[in-house]
């Protein structure tokens, strides 16, 4: 079984670009929607600085946070979940469980397909939980990769990253399948060699 997608029936909108700033506090996640079919996803629904940065975006698509079927987390820091509550009606995916109201799924990321073209890879490294969103697009595939990259020009020693191999090895494993990557606080880049290793 190939890790890439095998279709490429979905597409994407960047909800809000996010940032980190280096002199001083301020944070924002980048959050996306992914769709196919009657599927909504969002990605990372983190910090940003209004809620209205994520909400009016998903209103001019005429959808409302009710209309959200699923969040995937790339991973459990603050800055990248804390307004996952907003969709209060969408499955929540993580690295181990699918999460709706009061029930829990077990179940590896590694491989979950939604559909043919949007599947969950396992890519460790800026913690132990990360996983990356794949999506076959008409485009190509495009990886939501939360902070295995936070801006498109790294940083390339994460300073947060537990093991840099590993973080070295999911970077290569994401860039071996991707034509364009979504990192956890910046906008989209080419997956080619400019992206940090």
């Amino acid at each position: 079984m190939t890790d890439a997608p095998l279709a490429a029936g979905a597409a994407y909108t960047i909800l809000s670009t996010g940032y980190t700033l280096s002199t001083g506090p301020g944070v924002a996640a980048t959050v996306s929607l992914i769709t196919e079919g009657d599927l909504r996803i969002v990605f990372d629904p983190g910090m940003v600085a209004s809620r209205s940065k994520i909400l009016d975006p998903l209103a001019a698509l005429g959808l409302s946070p009710d209309d959200i079927t699923d969040v995937v987390l790339s991973h459990h820091h603050p800055d990248n979940t804390v307004n996952a509550g907003m969709f209060a009606k969408a499955r929540v995916h993580d690295h181990k469980a699918i999460y709706r109201a009061d029930g829990w799924e077990d179940r590896e990321a590694e491989g979950y397909e939604f559909t043919p073209s949007l599947r969950l890879l396992a890519t460790p490294g800026h913690s132990p939980e990360d996983i990356t969103l794949l999506a076959g697009t008409a485009e190509g595939v495009v990886a939501f990769a939360g902070d295995l990259w936070w801006r498109p020009n790294g940083p390339a020693d994460d300073p947060v990253a537990p093991d840099r191999e590993l973080l070295r090895a999911s970077r290569r494993r994401v860039l071996g399948l991707a034509d364009v990557i979504v990192p956890g606080h910046g906008p989209a880049f080419p997956a080619d060699d400019s992206a940090p290793l």
